[in-house]
Formats: C-alpha cells, sequence, structure tokens
C-alpha cells in the first residue's frame, strides 16, 4: 500500500469503520437484559434508590474477592487480536433465491398467502403482482387473525430486506413520513381500502363489530348468519340474547341506525351498563387492531415503492426459470458464480467510452469496426417479445431459441418451430399458425375415402373407388 497521507487517511477510516462494525456487533449477543441490569447497576441504580458510592465500593469489593482468589490469571491484552478483529468483513446472509440482493424471496408468504382465507389459489408468478394490493382484498377479510399474522411476516421480510440491500437510507424518517400521511388519511376516511362506507355510518362502531351490518339491508338478510353469531353479536352490545332467530335478527338491527344509548332499556340485558362498556372497549380494541394493519399496509405499499425495480426483476427471472431446463438452469448458475470469481479491482476504473459501444469479454469497448462489421447499430423489434429491442442480427436472429421468445410463441399457443423465424409480428404468427393447421388437415388421412380393399386377385382398390362403381350398377 502507498505511503502518502491520503493512503495513510483512508486506511485509518477503513480500521474506525470496521471497529464501528465491531462495537454495534457486540450488544446483539446480550438478547436478554442482562447488559441493561448490569448497565444499572454501574450507575448506582438498586431496588431502593440510586447509590453511586455503595455500587462502586461493592464492585471494587468482587474485584479484590476474585484476584485473591485467582492470583495467577492472566492478564488479557486487549491489543492480542487487534489485527483479526480489524481485518473481519461484514458477512450480510441472502439466500440462494435472492441472488445477493437481485431478487425476493417470497415463497414462504407465497404459500401462506394461497393456503389462507383471503388468499387465491395462485401461481407464484401471479402472487408477485397481487402481493403489493392489499386494497384488493375484501374489507371483512381483514379483520381476521391470519391477515394480521400474513401483513407483520410480510412487512418484517420487506424491512430485512431493505436494510440489507439499502443500508444508507434511514428507514426510521421513510415510516415517520408514512405515518404522518397516513394518520391525517385515517382521520378523514381517505385511506386506500380502508374508506367509510357512508356519512350515516362513520361513527357507528358496529361496523367494527362481529357482525358488519354494512353488508345486510334486511331483518331477512342478517337472518341467514345464523343463531350462534347473532347471539354473539348482541352479547357484545349488552343486549338481550334470547328469543327465536328472527327476533334476535330484529334487535340487532335495530342498532344499525340507532345509537345504543337510544335504544329502549328492554332490549338490554341485566347489568347491561357494564356489558356496554365491555363492549365498547372491546370495539375500541378492534378499531385499534384495524387501524395497526392499516398502517402496516401502508409501509408495505410504501417499501415495495421503493423495491420496484427488484420486484420487476424478480417476476422476469420467476419467467424465465419457467422456460429453462433444469440443465440450463445449473449452466446459468455456474456461469454466474464464475464471473464472480473473475471480478477484478480493474473494474471499479472508469472506462472511456464516448461511442457506447458494446463490453467486450475483458470488459473493455469492442473496436468500431468490430462493432460496424456485426451491424449492432442495427435495431430489431419482436412484438412476441414485449417490444424487446435486439442489437445486431445476431443476436437477433439468435433470440428466437431463447426464453423470452419461447414464453411468447407459449402465450399465443403456437409452437415455437422453425417455421416461424424471422416473424416477429403477432399476427402473422397467428395467420401462418391458422395456414399451417388448414394444410395439415387437407393432407390428413380420411379412412372413408382412401381405405383400400383387396378382391380375389389380390389387386387393391381404394373404397373411393368401389362407392363409385357400385354407384353404377
Amino acid at each position: 500500500m502507498s505511503s502518502t497521507l491520503l493512503e495513510v487517511t483512508r486506511a485509518a477510516h477503513d480500521d474506525v469503520e470496521r471497529l464501528e462494525r465491531l462495537i454495534v456487533k457486540g450488544p446483539a449477543k446480550y438478547k436478554d437484559n442482562a447488559r441493561k441490569d448490569e448497565i444499572a447497576a454501574l450507575g448506582g441504580q438498586t431496588a431502593t434508590g440510586i447509590n453511586v458510592f455503595s455500587a462502586f465500593y461493592d464492585r471494587l469489593k468482587e474485584i479484590r474477592e476474585y484476584h485473591r482468589k485467582h492470583p495467577a490469571a492472566r492478564v488479557v491484552d486487549a491489543n492480542e487480536e487487534y489485527e483479526a478483529l480489524i481485518k473481519e468483513e461484514p458477512v450480510i446472509e441472502f439466500s440462494g433465491e435472492e441472488a445477493f440482493g437481485r431478487y425476493l424471496d417470497l415463497h414462504e408468504l407465497f404459500n401462506q398467502y394461497i393456503n389462507s382465507k383471503f388468499g387465491a389459489k395462485i401461481e407464484y408468478s401471479a402472487y408477485l403482482d397481487v402481493f403489493s394490493l392489499p386494497h384488493n382484498i375484501p374489507r371483512k377479510l381483514k379483520s381476521t387473525r391470519q391477515y394480521r399474522e400474513y401483513m407483520e411476516n410480510l412487512l418484517e421480510y420487506l424491512i430485512y430486506f431493505f436494510q440489507r440491500t439499502e443500508p444508507l437510507q434511514d428507514l426510521d424518517r421513510i415510516f415517520s413520513k408514512v405515518e404522518a400521511e397516513f394518520e391525517e388519511q385515517w382521520a378523514n376516511g381517505q385511506v386506500q381500502g380502508w374508506e367509510k362506507q357512508g356519512p350515516e355510518n362513520e361513527d357507528d362502531p358496529m361496523q367494527y363489530a362481529v357482525i358488519d351490518l354494512d353488508y345486510y339491508s334486511t331483518v331477512e338478510e342478517l337472518m341467514e348468519v345464523g343463531p350462534e353469531k347473532l347471539k354473539e353479536a348482541l352479547a357484545a352490545l349488552g343486549l338481550k340474547t334470547g328469543g327465536t332467530v328472527q327476533q334476535r335478527a330484529e334487535r340487532l338491527f335495530l342498532s344499525k341506525h340507532t345509537p345504543l344509548d337510544n335504544l329502549d332499556k328492554k332490549h338490554f340485558a341485566k347489568c347491561s351498563h357494564g356489558l356496554r362498556q365491555n363492549g365498547s372497549t372491546a370495539v375500541s380494541q378492534d378499531i385499534n387492531s384495524l387501524k395497526h394493519v392499516a398502517l402496516m399496509e401502508a409501509k408495505m405499499k410504501k417499501l415495495c415503492d421503493l423495491l420496484s425495480k427488484i420486484i420487476e426483476q424478480t417476476k422476469e427471472n420467476v419467467v424465465k426459470k419457467q422456460a429453462l431446463t433444469y440443465e440450463e438452469m445449473e449452466q446459468e448458475r455456474e456461469e454466474e458464480e464464475t464471473q464472480v470469481d473473475t471480478e477484478s479491482d480493474d473494474e471499479d476504473q472508469q472506462i472511456y467510452n464516448p461511442l457506447k459501444l458494446p463490453m467486450g469479454w475483458d470488459g473493455k469497448p469492442i473496436p468500431y469496426w468490430l462493432y460496424k462489421l456485426h451491424g449492432l447499430g442495427q435495431e430489431f423489434k419482436c412484438e412476441i417479445c414485449g417490444n424487446y429491442s435486439y442489437w445486431g442480427r445476431r443476436a437477433f436472429e439468435r433470440h428466437f431459441k431463447e426464453w423470452r421468445h419461447q414464453h411468447g410463441m407459449r402465450c399465443l399457443g403456437i409452437p415455437n418451430t422453425k417455421n416461424f423465424n424471422e416473424i416477429t409480428n403477432i399476427q402473422e404468427a397467428q395467420e401462418l399458425w391458422e395456414r399451417i393447421r388448414e394444410r395439415q388437415g387437407v393432407n390428413k388421412w380420411r379412412p372413408d375415402l382412401e381405405e383400400e380393399y383387396e378382391d380375389k386377385r389380390v389387386t387393391s382398390i381404394t373404397r373411393r373407388h368401389i362407392l363409385i362403381c357400385s354407384g353404377r350398377g
């Protein structure tokens, strides 16, 4: 290493950064409250109060007693492992599916989604399109414990992934802005997916009860819920739970447009005051729980906006893997590992490339004459590949056998054969496929006309000639 002042300063800063990482890494080992208790004891905090002097002399007594029992104890030099400590590099863990932060790994959350009541039986590629859209899930299903646990796990994973891939971002500052905007929208009832149902139900706590009365317009519809759920809903509000199913439904339906304080006392059970207080407490707890779920959704949407590029790359990677065989995937993985091993410090140097020429195998721009020879300035667009651009004739001809074109042909329901080479327009491919199918239908063997028979002289004759001769008599 150079002995210049700038190099010495840079090396000193590297040592400081490594020591800071070690300092941060140290407290992570103490997951219980032992470290906090010890710090409090050093500060003189006891059960009776704060006494610095007694804590100091007690600690001094313990040290003297230890050295009296162990007079031959070796003094540990803090500088012995200094060199090994400052050379330690931070280890950031990524799963194989994440590929060092290039893709998301949502398989566990996907399994949790498809096995839940609020989810749907879809493919993993389709899940990547809908997991960031929680407002499409019915509001009635969001009040369940299963959805709350799913949202907590999803938010926890996105935060952990964002901290690993974007360590310099201030996530607390981002979330503080999200919370401020959320509080304002929640007060106005403008949170997407949690809008207020109507002006008559703005302050109605029954919309958060066991039974959401906004979904029922008549007593007959409310009777279909069943006697047990009606009983639970009435008990939560402190109303009488007896009677037939129709009487319970009528009693509960009264609370839809009439506040509980204005209802006749005959509808309430004994000790209804305490029950109503318990019911209002439970309702307020439900409101806070739903508000917490809505806040988690807002944070999750913000993280999805920040990770939008990675989400798109994950979608493309999933579609690509579906079109590859096992051998092709293994070959691609080996190429990626080889590419990582062969990376050098020369890549960090800025390369002078004013003509924006493609890079060669050595990481440097290819010669201009080679660029013109292969026609890399020509752009070929393929509509089947989603209007993807290919530069140069060679890349254009080769892409007909690659996964992107194969996936596009599979979506059109057309086999990717040599007949469709040089065809990039969807309409032309469909018309050619129709002509091929018609030609196959003309050349198809028809047994009613082309079936052959043999007479006594072992002479072959088709069924069509037999029918012609029999028609002549």
